[in-house]
């Protein structure tokens, strides 16, 4: 059996022949376009079939991520949690040993900023980013503007009801 491919490409060869002969559609190319269209049936089944088994595997795949992410913060939560009462343990004992682990504390320094637009100009750090405004973009190619380096690509895009 012909693959999707080759079902398209001989059908459109026989609409090539079809336009140089002026529309004349011969006997031989009703049926062979007749035959393409019975083949083109059942790809399309086939196809739509594959399409739809592969959304659903993607919708559990999905649905797995979110259940594996939850348990994830689930643990996450254990994790600080234990981590908090070994710190207040030792905060309350001092330094200990549970066999070979020995639990102590470091100190380490951090910032917290209150408002980052009180502060002196010396003391901040600028980040600029630029994006295109597209939405922008579009209107004004359509209304005829040119605009180097900028292009409006009108897409076909599948649509199965």
């Amino acid at each position: 059996m012909k693959t999707l491919h080759e079902i398209t490409e001989d059908a459109l060869a026989i609409y090539n022949d079809v336009e140089m002969l002026d529309g004349e559609l011969s006997e031989e190319m009703e049926e062979a376009l007749k035959i393409n269209e019975g083949q083109l049936q059942s790809k399309g089944i086939a196809y739509l079939e594959i399409i739809s088994q592969r959304k659903e595997y993607i919708n559990r795949v999905d649905a797995e991520i979110k259940r594996l992410q939850a348990l994830k913060k689930a643990s996450n939560r254990l994790v600080d949690n234990l981590e908090y009462n070994l710190l207040e343990a030792q905060k309350v004992f001092g330094d200990f040993e549970v066999g070979l682990t020995t639990i102590t504390t470091r100190k380490s320094e951090s910032i917290d900023v209150v408002d980052v637009n009180s502060l002196p100009k010396e003391y901040k750090v600028i980040k600029v980013t630029e994006s295109a405004d597209k939405k922008a973009l579009k209107t004004a190619l359509k209304k005829g503007e040119v605009i180097e380096g900028v292009t409006l690509n009108i897409n076909q895009n599948l649509r199965i009801k």
